[in-house]
C-alpha cells in the first residue's frame, strides 16, 4: 500500500511542478495533502514546528552570508581583473586564453558558492574577449558551461551547506572535501582544452603578446585581492579559527572592504547586492521549509523506510547503487534545480546510502558532481539558461557544446569512486 501512496504523491508533485508553480509552495502543498489524507497527525502544529526548526538553525546563517559575499564581488570591479591577471600566464599553453574560463571560474567559485553566479560573472568577462580575439564560440561557450559548475564543488558551496544541513554531517569537513576534487576537475577541463587545441591548431588564434616573467608576475597583482579573500575564508575554516558561519561573516566583511578600497562600493551597488542575496535566500529558504515538512510527512507515512527496503531488496552492489543514483539524479535534474534535488531526496535516500556503507562526506561530493552534470543538461540546466541569456544561443546548441565537459564530469565521478581518498584525505587531517 505504501508504494501506491508513494506513486500518488510523486505523480502529484511532478504534475504541480510541471505547471510552473513555485517549488517551495508545491512541496508544502503536497505535504499538507499527504498529512491530511494518509495520517491522523495535526497538520497545522506539525507544519509550524517543522518550518521553524528547518529555518532557524544557526548553521544555516552561513548560506545568506556566502550569497551576499558573492553578490558584493559580482558587482565590483574585482572580477573584471580576473581576465587581465590570468591571460598573460595562459598565452603560451595549448588552448591559450580558453583556459581563462577554467581558472576564472575556479577562482570566482571559491568566493561565490553559486554555479549560476560563477557562470554569469566569468562569462560576462571572458566571452566578449574570446570572441573579439577570434576563438570559436562552441569551445568557448562549452568550457564556460562546464567550468561554471565549479561554483557547486569548490568551497564555500551553497549546495554543500544545504547537504550538510540535510544529513547533519560536518560542514567544515564537507567544504574541505571539495578542494581536491575541484582542483582535479579544473585539471581535467584544462587538459581537454589543450588536447582540443592540439587537434584544431588552425582554430586557435596566435598569442596576444609575449610578456617577460617579471611582467607576468606584476600582472598577478590584479588577482591578489580575490585570492587573498579566498585564502582568508577557506583558511579560517580549515585551521579551525572560525566556524563556516563565522567564516562567511568574515568573508562578507572582507568583500566589503576590498570593494570599498578599489572604489566600486557605492550605495546603489551595496543595496542591489543585499536585495539580490535576500531574494535568492528567500527562494532557497522557502524550498528548505517545504522540503522539511514534506520529509516529515513522508516519515509519518513510512515512505523512506519502504523505499529503502525496496532498493535493499534489489540486491544491488555499492557500485550498482551509485550508478542507479547517478542516473536518477541526472534525470531529476532535467526538471529541478540542484538545491531542490538535494533537499527533496536526502530524507528518502539517506537510510539506503548508510545501509550500503557509503561515507556521507564522500557521498556529498558524489552528489555535487552529479548535480553539476544536471546543471548542463536540458531542459532545466541552470548554466544553460545563464549562457542563453549571455549569448542568445538556443539550448540544443549550448547542450551540445557542453557535452564534452558533461563526459568529463562522469570521468571525475569514476575517479573519486576508484580513489576515494581524493575526497577523504583532507577531511581526515582535521
Amino acid at each position: 500500500m505504501d508504494i501506491y501512496i508513494a506513486a500518488v504523491l510523486i505523480a502529484l508533485l511532478l504534475a504541480i511542478l510541471a505547471s510552473g508553480f513555485w517549488i517551495g509552495l508545491t512541496l508544502l502543498g503536497v505535504a499538507v495533502l499527504a498529512m491530511t489524507w494518509f495520517t491522523d497527525r495535526p497538520v497545522g502544529d506539525s507544519m509550524v514546528l517543522t518550518i521553524w526548526g528547518s529555518t532557524s538553525s544557526w548553521a544555516l546563517t552561513a548560506l545568506p552570508l556566502f550569497l551576499w559575499m558573492g553578490e558584493i564581488l559580482f558587482r565590483s570591479n574585482l572580477t573584471s581583473d580576473l581576465f587581465k591577471g590570468l591571460s598573460p600566464w595562459v598565452n603560451r599553453i595549448p588552448g591559450r586564453l580558453l583556459h581563462t574560463n577554467i581558472l576564472g571560474c575556479g577562482i570566482f567559485a571559491a568566493v561565490s558558492g553559486s554555479s549560476a553566479a560563477t557562470c554569469a560573472t566569468v562569462g560576462k568577462i571572458t566571452l566578449p574577449e574570446l570572441k573579439k580575439r577570434g576563438y570559436p564560440d562552441g569551445i568557448a561557450i562549452g568550457s564556460l558551461a562546464g567550468a561554471g559548475t565549479f561554483g557547486l564543488l569548490i568551497p564555500p558551496s551553497i549546495i554543500m551547506i544545504v547537504y550538510a544541513m540535510a544529513t547533519e554531517v560536518s560542514m567544515a569537513k564537507l567544504f574541505i572535501a571539495g578542494v581536491l576534487p575541484g582542483l582535479m576537475l579544473m585539471g581535467l577541463f584544462s587538459l581537454y582544452l589543450a588536447l582540443w587545441a592540439w587537434r584544431n591548431q588552425g582554430q586557435v588564434p596566435p598569442a596576444d603578446s609575449n610578456l617577460s616573467l617579471l611582467e607576468k608576475i606584476i600582472s598577478l597583482r590584479r588577482l591578489g585581492p580575490v585570492v587573498a579573500l579566498i585564502l582568508f575564508v577557506i583558511g579560517s575554516i580549515y585551521t579551525g579559527v572560525a566556524t563556516p558561519t563565522e567564516s562567511a561573516a568574515l568573508g562578507v566583511a572582507g568583500a566589503l572592504v576590498l570593494a570599498k578600497l578599489e572604489g566600486s562600493l557605492t550605495w546603489g551597488r551595496f543595496k542591489d547586492g543585499l536585495l539580490s542575496a535576500c531574494r535568492l535566500y528567500c527562494m532557497i529558504g522557502l524550498i528548505l521549509a517545504g522540503a522539511a515538512f514534506l520529509s516529515l510527512a513522508m516519515g509519518f507515512i513510512g515512505l523512506p523506510r519502504e523505499i529503502a527496503n525496496f532498493i535493499g531488496q534489489l540486491g544491488l552492489s555499492q557500485l550498482e547503487l551509485l550508478l542507479l543514483l547517478m542516473l536518477f539524479f541526472i534525470i531529476l535534474g532535467c526538471f529541478l534545480d540542484g538545491i531542490s534535488m538535494v533537499i527533496l531526496t536526502m530524507a528518502v535516500l539517506l537510510p539506503t546510502v548508510q545501509g550500503a556503507g557509503i561515507d556521507l562526506i564522500w557521498f556529498g561530493i558524489f552528489i555535487v558532481l552529479v548535480v553539476e552534470m544536471a546543471q548542463i543538461t536540458p531542459p532545466v540546466g541552470f548554466n544553460l539558461f545563464v549562457l542563453q541569456g549571455l549569448t542568445g544561443r538556443q539550448l540544443p546548441y549550448l547542450a551540445w557544446a557542453a557535452l564534452p565537459f558533461f563526459m568529463l564530469l562522469i570521468l571525475a565521478t569514476g575517479l573519486i569512486y576508484s580513489f576515494p581518498q581524493i575526497v577523504l584525505w583532507l577531511p581526515s587531517l582535521m
